[in-house]
């Protein structure tokens, strides 16, 4: 059984700032890639920052600048620092978490929402 649980999420103004978690436990023993992603009301679900076991990092381009995505192998745990949010960033942001490049094939938690008021 493997969990993929996010925290962190809620209501925040524009331009304020946001940290979310997510932890993976259970039976994985491979996970090369963590990443968040974010699925707003009427949008498909878009990957916004995503990195390996080894630091690689890669972001949307409507976050670089403003997230930055790290990671804590010993804990199997990902972290979201958004700064200087926008409306737009309004979304329910999703964990992926698992050994494959594609997120389709790794493990997802259940969504943390985050709200930005303009």
């Amino acid at each position: 059984q493997v969990q993929v649980v996010e925290s962190g999420g809620g209501l925040v103004q524009a331009g304020g700032s946001l940290r979310l978690s997510c932890a993976a436990s259970g039976s994985i023993f491979n996970i090369n890639y963590m990443g968040w992603y974010r699925q707003a009301p009427g949008k498909q679900r878009e990957l916004v920052a995503r990195i390996t076991s080894g630091g690689s990092t890669n972001y949307a381009d409507s976050v670089k600048g403003r997230f930055t995505i790290s990671r804590d192998n010993t804990k199997n745990t990902v972290y979201l620092q958004m700064n200087s949010l926008k409306p737009e960033d309004t979304a329910v942001y999703h964990c992926n978490a698992g050994p494959y490049l594609s997120s389709t094939l790794n493990y997802w938690g259940q969504g943390t929402q985050v709200t930005v008021s303009s």
